[in-house]
């Protein structure tokens, strides 16, 4: 059997590669593995988790870190972390100083282009991954989807959607 550590490693190296758009957009492998595959935690532990990481001051990689975290204590944490930001960081560097020399490159061009859907198409799916996690009521699901409707088609800051919806939960309507 593999150690946890190793396999936080392993599994947060190679989706560093992966995910393409940040941390929020390798969610749905995250919520894979530490849910389905591993079974470190329960969709809800992980919902917790994800929420916790976005309400947090700094970058949304935060999530990483909880995880290593409740899997193998402090060392977990810094495992996971390290694992997640080791290897982009890595490949951002080498790929930088490369990119710069073919700005007028057509295929460059091609490559940007490419990367704002394919980024879009993956948090969107982190976006549902995270909602069926933590919705398990019809209310829970309708405050979602009017949550989304909401910050979509209004300048609202979505901490008072936060406020909202914790009200919502306080007074136990979810």
């Amino acid at each position: 059997m593999t150690s946890p550590l190793l396999a936080l490693a392993g599994y947060f190296a190679l989706l560093s590669l992966f995910a393409v758009g940040g941390a929020n957009a390798a969610i749905p492998e995250m919520h894979r593995v530490a849910v389905d595959v591993m079974h470190w935690m329960s969709d809800r532990q992980f919902a917790d988790m994800f929420a916790i990481a976005q309400v947090s001051p700094g970058p949304n990689v935060i999530i990483v870190t909880l995880i290593g975290y409740h899997v193998a204590g402090f060392a977990g944490a810094a495992v996971a972390t390290a694992a997640m930001c080791g290897p982009t960081c890595a490949l951002a560097f080498v790929v930088g100083r490369v990119w710069d020399r073919f700005k007028e490159a057509r295929w460059r061009m091609a490559v940007q282009g490419g990367l704002v859907p394919l980024s879009l198409g993956l948090i969107a799916a982190s976006a549902f991954v995270l909602a069926r996690a933590a919705d398990h009521t019809l209310v829970a699901g309708l405050l979602t989807a009017a949550t989304a409707l909401v910050a979509f088609a209004t300048r609202i800051n979505p901490l008072w959607l936060f406020l909202a919806g914790a009200l919502l939960g306080l007074t136990g309507w979810l």
